[in-house]
This record gives C-alpha cells, sequence and structure tokens, in this order.
C-alpha cells in the first residue's frame, strides 16, 4: 500500500481466470461500438455487472479504500483500426451519480449517455479506486495507457498546469498482458498515443468508492 499511495498504481496479473476474460471477450464483442467505447458497461453487459457485485472486486477495491466499497462507473474501451486516438495527459476528474443535488464544492454537472456526470471535490477523488481490467494483451504498438508516477499527489490539476507538469516529469509505459490489471487513483495522470499497429485493445475500466454520498443519492 504505501509504494501504491507513493506512485498512484500499481499492475496485476491474472487478475481474472480464463473463462470470465473469455465471457467478457464475447459479450463485449456482441454490443455495437460507438466513438471507441461502451459506456453504462454494468447496465449492457451481464458479466460487467457480475464482476463489479463480485466478492473478488470489491474486496481488492476494500484493500485501496476506507469503509463500505461502491461502484461507481463502468467503461469498455476498444481501440482499434476503426477507432485508433490519441488521449492527452489528463485526470479523470467526473463521477456519475442518479440525482443532482446542491453543494458548493461539487460541479460543473452533464449528461452523458443518459447518466448525470459531476467533477467532485478531491476528497471524493482521494476516496476512489479505478479498475483497468485488460481484455487483450496491453502494448506500446496499440496504443496502452501511460501515466506519470505521483502526479495524483498535485490534486486536481488545470489543463495549464497539467501540461507544464507532463514536460518535467517522466511517464512510465503500462504494458501488461490479457487477464491483468491496472490498479490507479482516477486523478493520476494519464494518456494514451494512438496505435502504430492497430489490432484490438479493449480494456474494462471499473471505478469503486467508498465516500458516503448525501442521503437518497447513489452512484449512478
Amino acid at each position: 500500500m504505501e509504494a501504491f499511495e507513493e506512485k498512484g498504481f500499481e499492475l496485476i496479473d491474472n487478475l481474472v481466470a480464463i473463462d470470465e476474460l473469455r465471457q467478457l471477450k464475447n459479450e463485449v464483442a456482441r454490443i455495437e461500438i460507438k466513438g471507441g467505447g461502451i459506456r453504462n458497461a454494468e447496465k449492457k453487459i451481464p458479466i460487467v455487472k457480475h464482476l463489479v457485485e463480485s466478492r473478488k472486486l470489491t474486496s481488492i477495491a476494500s484493500t485501496y479504500l476506507a469503509g463500505a466499497v461502491r461502484h461507481v462507473r463502468s467503461i469498455v474501451f476498444v481501440k482499434s483500426l476503426a477507432n485508433n486516438w490519441l488521449v492527452s495527459w489528463h485526470q479523470d476528474k467526473t463521477v456519475a451519480v442518479t440525482k443532482k443535488f446542491n453543494d458548493p464544492g461539487w460541479g460543473p454537472w452533464s449528461l452523458k449517455d443518459g447518466v448525470l456526470h459531476v467533477q467532485p471535490p478531491i476528497d471524493v477523488l482521494q476516496q476512489m479506486i479505478t479498475i483497468r481490467i485488460h481484455l487483450d494483451a496491453s502494448t506500446a504498438s496499440n496504443g496502452c495507457l501511460k501515466v506519470m508516477p505521483g502526479s495524483h499527489k498535485e490534486g486536481v490539476m488545470s489543463q495549464e498546469f497539467i501540461d507544464q507538469y507532463s514536460k518535467t516529469h517522466c511517464e512510465i509505459v503500462c504494458s501488461a498482458p490479457e487477464g491483468s490489471a491496472l490498479l490507479m487513483r482516477p486523478h493520476l495522470l494519464h494518456a494514451s498515443n494512438k496505435a502504430s499497429n492497430p489490432g484490438q485493445r479493449r480494456v474494462l475500466h471499473m471505478e469503486f468508492s467508498s465516500y458516503a454520498l448525501p442521503a437518497g443519492i447513489s452512484w449512478a
């Protein structure tokens, strides 16, 4: 945990079993991909719903969080020849909730695929963990994720600060085999290049939190 809190990320091999991985691939393949991903994946893909509710994943998330763990959102990212994009250095700074509420620390609000999203205060992000399961081998040539270790300790950054920070700090390319997972704080700086050899790179991105939302509100 000390190493994770210092770096803001960790790679775990063989997080999902071969049968689970095969089922994930089959069910993802049945969904039409729009814009390079599938939002609200737990509502559209049965095995994703099973995974986010499983004791295995909630137990892993609990290792990095204090308090009861809740699923926040799931997205399947698909980078391929048809969907080959570049993502510049950024932080994941929004969460999905069921209702809008008035709190000066929360905002701005937006609607994505029919679900309310909002930027929360930094203490909420610090009580979150992202688990990214690699459905395919993730390599530099197929546009895998890059991270900047320790950048989460800077809090929520402006775009100007991100641009400057990314020029003066070292990156790590997170190459990983299929079935493995990358665990990270959502506000860790991360990016990805276009695939130089586009094949298929599918990632199941899941977020969990131990933050207690206001009464009557839940993670969407």
